[in-house]
């Protein structure tokens, strides 16, 4: 359980652009106490918890949400694409994408592709 909860504090924190270090002097904790959540080794109570959520400006839901969350069997790509934007996002992006014709898809690919290469 908390090896999940750790992969989940460090990728926030490095969204952040936080280091440890920077991470535990906001949250009043010591460094190594960063580094066993992050490790796995322990797992924070819950005040702590909303302590890091805090910090990390992420609703504490978000930093356990891994833990209940169990997306076994789907592409390793998928899987680690939905970790890298969170979770709120891909829920939203998978929503909007259900809706959509083959064209309408096509068309909103082609967006994507000018915003990032045609400014």
């Amino acid at each position: 359980m908390s090896h999940k909860f750790g992969e989940h504090l460090k990728m926030y924190r490095e969204q952040c652009k936080m280091t440890q270090q920077e991470l535990a002097l906001k949250a009043r904790l010591g460094t190594k106490t960063i580094e066993k959540y992050e490790n796995g080794e322990q797992l924070p109570d819950t005040p702590t918890i909303l302590k890091l959520s805090t910090v990390l400006d992420v609703p504490a839901s978000e930093l356990l949400e891994i833990e209940t969350t169990n997306i076994s069997g789907i592409d390793a790509e998928i899987e680690q694409l939905i970790l890298e934007i969170g979770t709120k996002k891909a829920k939203l992006i998978l929503r909007k994408a259900k809706e959509f014709s083959e064209e309408d898809f096509l068309r909103v690919m082609q967006m994507l592709y000018d915003l990032k290469y045609n400014q």
